[in-house]
């Protein structure tokens, strides 16, 4: 009789191990998400802030992305995010200032595109300029008292965008600048014109997995 009851708990057990499903395999994890400084091309350089240090890139019209501020994005898992300040830019004029005469507003829109001219996303920075504390600062390197260039950023709007993962390079292209003034209204698109300014481009992205290694080649034996 024990023995009986000794081989049913024997295959009972043998039964419930058969049954039982093997412990789900745990996804690796994912990597660290980077930030850093991304490699930039900027076409048409402002220059270095007098203050700030801080290293400002014109955006110009442009209808084709390779005409652009090009920016390199690492291979990555899943959506990177781009992120940067826009400025609109300033011919500053201290005599117009005195005379209560430099009044300006400014709205810049421009377009961060794939390198196949599919576009991502908008950004719009608008901003009044009256007098000298409504810039960002000054810029070195130009004729100007002190040394510093007659333009200069105004207003800031920080961007962000997700870049897809699939993308490798983004372009910043300019596409219109409306110019309010005491004396009227503009606006301008045409392809060279400057439109817009950024500074503080940074880049956050998980790092992509390295390539798996091929797989080597088996000989049939004879």
């Amino acid at each position: 009789m024990r023995r009986a009851i000794a081989i049913a708990l024997l295959l009972t057990a043998s039964a419930s191990a058969q049954t039982r499903r093997p412990p789900a395999r745990k996804p690796p994890p994912l990597p660290a998400a980077k930030t850093i400084t991304p490699d930039m091309t900027c076409p048409t350089p402002l220059g270095v802030g007098v203050k700030t240090k801080v290293a400002f890139c014109e955006v110009m019209a442009e209808r084709d992305p390779a005409g652009g501020v090009l920016i390199t994005v690492p291979p990555h898992k899943g959506p990177a995010t781009l992120t940067f300040d826009l400025h609109n830019l300033h011919t500053y004029s201290e005599e117009q200032v005195r005379a209560h005469r430099a009044f300006t507003r400014y709205t810049a829109t421009i377009g961060v595109m794939t390198m196949d001219n599919t576009l991502l996303s908008r950004a719009v920075v608008q901003n009044e300029f009256r007098t000298a504390t409504d810039l960002i600062d000054r810029v070195g390197g130009g004729a100007g008292p002190g040394g510093v260039k007659a333009v200069a950023p105004t207003g800031t709007e920080a961007v962000s965008i997700e870049i897809p993962e699939a993308e490798a390079q983004v372009s910043l292209l300019g596409e219109k600048l409306t110019v309010d003034r005491i004396d009227g209204s503009a606006t301008y698109s045409q392809v060279g014109r400057p439109i817009a300014v950024v500074s503080n481009v940074m880049l956050e992205y998980r790092p992509a997995p390295p390539p798996k290694p091929p797989k080597a080649a088996t000989t049939k034996k004879r």
